[in-house]
């Protein structure tokens, strides 16, 4: 257990599966208070039997009303909150320019991005009046090398990578920091949605949930006067 997050307060949303499950496990390993945010109650309740020190919350994140309530909820353990972490996401097998829908790419970027914007105005707030913290928002490692990850996820994923920058630049003098996580390929149930499987040799060396889970450890550990504005962590034999 780390004594520096010892009793501190963290938001994981997307925690019922891959990245954002391993990171609330990893932070309440480490003493947080974790609220763990998804839409699938067994899933995130499965969760919460792993640590007394994660408390599940079914909700939306692409619902306003729903992004408020769980803010309130992530702030009862402590009254404040410490650290956010949006790692929502998702992608669609039609995902070639030709082949997205105007309705699958609204759901792409409610999910992806207007999700995190939710989030965003719902703790900015709270991180104002308590004087800092910080969010993090998982996008990926396609913002700088484009791949065949389709349009919509992609543009989603760049949206959230300037909602992050606009949010630090406003927010910073509150003491608000952002970082931007952008992880490579990662063995996780996205990868279910790609149009043609994932080659089993591809994946033997994909990161691991727990790879991500940890770079998000070292952002909270780091202390307020330190900000690393975006993080890639790539396969090291992949990229």
């Amino acid at each position: 257990m780390t004594a520096l997050l010892t009793d501190q307060t963290a938001l994981v949303l997307g925690a019922s599966s891959g990245m954002g499950r391993a990171t609330a496990l990893l932070l309440a390993e480490h003493g947080m208070h974790v609220t763990a945010v998804a839409r699938r109650s067994e899933r995130l309740h499965e969760l919460a039997t792993a640590s007394p020190r994660i408390v599940p919350c079914v909700g939306d994140v692409t619902v306003a009303d729903d992004v408020r309530r769980i803010v309130t909820q992530a702030c009862s353990a402590t009254g404040r909150l410490d650290l956010v972490v949006y790692a929502t996401g998702t992608n669609i097998p039609g995902r070639a320019l030709l082949e997205v829908t105007p309705a699958r790419w609204h759901e792409m970027l409610a999910t992806n991005l207007t999700g995190a914007f939710l989030t965003t105005q719902a703790v900015v707030p709270i991180l104002r009046q308590q004087g800092g913290g910080l969010i993090v928002y998982v996008a990926s490692a396609a913002v700088h090398r484009p791949d065949v990850s389709g349009v919509a996820y992609q543009a989603s994923k760049h949206g959230l990578t300037g909602l992050a920058y606009a949010t630090r630049v406003e927010e910073r003098d509150h003491g608000i920091r952002t970082t931007v996580l952008m992880p490579g390929l990662c063995d996780t149930e996205i990868l279910t949605k790609r149009p043609t499987p994932t080659p089993q040799d591809v994946l033997n060396h994909a990161l691991a949930p727990a790879d991500v889970a940890a770079a998000v450890l070292f952002l909270a550990q780091l202390p307020p006067r330190a900000l690393v504005p975006e993080l890639p962590i790539v396969p090291a034999r992949l990229w």
